[in-house]
């Protein structure tokens, strides 16, 4: 089920909801639970027995873990609820993409390659698989104790807002939440406002944006019959039209995925939970290593409790740093998606902030905001393409055409509306550089409204709340961006 649709807007949420504040609060986690699972159903039905099943044996595995008090079988406990949570998680996204690898190497060999059936991929399963580990490694390190009730732990990994594109919760940011939270009406007011706000993102900016993109660049998972078509259409492109599109895909993944964070966030907001913000402003940065502190704080976050600081953060002098730092960026670029482009988007990610640190930061920093700013946005827009673009040849090509310095013809088909939206959308990107704009998203984010305000900014969030129902009902559905990882 997607948020951005009218089966979750018109009648799970409302449904939800209703019943959810009419149960007396020691039931409402069983509601929360219970919806959480039918939200899961109705987009996966296949895999819900095989997550359940998986997260009841997680469950008891960490209480035995916690209860036992031999070091080495604490260890090995731990190790196996990690290994059923990575192996599920292994198993269906990187299954089929270690099959087509596996076969081209035998294909080079001169052997037959290998049958397979090839793997359906559960939505969402990278977040709740990142989730099950952060429960285990926390509790295993005494952050937290373990939680006592098996719905309290499902919950806490399958609960609706957050499960299928995150913000990736940990569990120590909302154990205490879980047992025992309060919804005050300012709460509720509050989680509607950031709901509306991130369901604008979406529809009436990401998705009218996404429009345009995939004229030029087709489905996200291209079908391989289509990939000349697609070269002959990027071919085509003078370097103006393949900046705009690039430009637009850098608007469109940021709206789409902060859309759902704001959504996510402002859900769990409603029912007295405090998830983690997962966006800072991002293309303000002033270098690829403030980017990362701005830009999926969550992930970023997971990579360096449960990844960088493992393998020994920067305690092991430069070389093992920058080693570390690339080993995360290239794990991370592969937790987007099981194809090599996402290596190379990660590595380019990683090999910059290794930059960073030798000589680049301070470089940045001599030049200015402004300069710096820009250089970084368009750093982060050229390695986006190759997030955008799962074949390699397309992906260099469409760079080829960024630099290609050839402006004989504007052939991006683009409409009015969207760009008004693009303009729109580069407005609110970049606004808080000045300080109107910080003012304004101080405004916008407030949760210290007065009586009177409140009035006026749910009338304000009811009619884009309309507003954006009838969008979608105008256009065709998109899912989100990251419903693929």
């Amino acid at each position: 089920m997607v948020f951005s649709s009218n089966v979750f807007l018109l009648y799970f949420m409302p449904a939800f909801f209703l019943v959810y504040f009419l149960m007396p609060k020691k039931t409402r986690n069983y509601v929360l639970l219970l919806a959480s699972l039918i939200f899961y159903a109705w987009g996966a039905p296949e895999f819900i027995i095989q997550l359940v099943v998986s997260l009841i044996a997680n469950f008891f595995i960490v209480r035995w873990m916690c209860k036992t008090e031999k070091p080495v079988a604490k260890k090995w406990l731990c190790a196996l609820s990690i290994i059923i949570s990575m192996g599920l998680l292994f198993f269906y996204k990187y299954g089929n993409f270690t099959m087509q690898n596996l076969n081209a190497l035998l294909r080079l060999t001169g052997h037959a390659p290998l049958q397979w059936t090839r793997i359906l991929l559960p939505i969402g399963i990278s977040f709740f698989s990142f989730q099950s580990v952060t429960y285990t490694l926390d509790t295993y390190r005494g952050v937290n104790p373990p939680l006592r009730k098996l719905s309290d732990y499902m919950l806490y990994i399958t609960m609706f807002p957050q499960l299928i594109a995150g913000p990736i919760v940990r569990y120590t940011d909302v154990a205490d939440q879980i047992r025992e939270r309060e919804s005050t009406m300012a709460d509720r007011l509050q989680g509607f406002y950031r709901f509306v706000v991130g369901l604008c993102k979406k529809i009436l900016i990401a998705d009218v944006i996404g429009l345009c993109v995939d004229k030029m660049l087709g489905p996200a998972a291209l079908d391989p019959s289509q990939v000349g078509d697609i070269m002959t259409r990027i071919a085509t492109l003078d370097t103006g039209s393949a900046w705009l599109v690039a430009l637009a895909y850098t608007f469109q993944i940021y709206f789409d995925f902060a859309g759902y964070s704001d959504m996510a966030i402002g859900l769990g907001r409603i029912m007295g939970f405090k998830f983690p913000e997962n966006f800072d402003n991002p293309y303000t940065s002033r270098s690829i290593t403030e980017f990362w502190r701005r830009w999926h704080k969550t992930l970023g976050a997971f990579i360096m409790n449960y990844l960088y600081i493992p393998l020994g953060g920067n305690r092991k002098g430069k070389a093992r740093t920058y080693l570390n730092l690339w080993i995360c960026f290239l794990l991370s670029g592969l937790w987007h998606g099981a194809s090599w482009n996402f290596v190379i988007w990660g590595a380019l990610h990683g090999l910059f902030i290794c930059l960073d640190k030798l000589f680049l930061g301070k470089v940045m920093k001599r030049i200015g905001t402004v300069p710096s700013v820009i250089l970084t946005f368009l750093t982060v827009n050229i390695i986006w393409v190759f997030f955008r673009i799962e074949d390699i040849g397309l992906a260099w090509t469409f760079v080829t055409r960024l630099f290609a310095f050839d402006f004989s013809g504007f052939a991006l088909d683009g409409n009015a509306h969207f760009y008004s939206i693009l303009v729109l959308a580069v407005l609110f990107s970049f606004i808080t550089l000045t300080p109107f704009g910080r003012k304004a998203q101080t405004a916008v984010y407030s949760t210290d409204y007065t009586d009177k305000q409140h009035v006026f900014v749910w009338i304000i969030a009811a009619l884009a709340f309309v507003f954006c129902v009838a969008a979608l009902n105008a256009t065709s559905f998109s899912p989100f961006i990251y419903f693929r990882f």
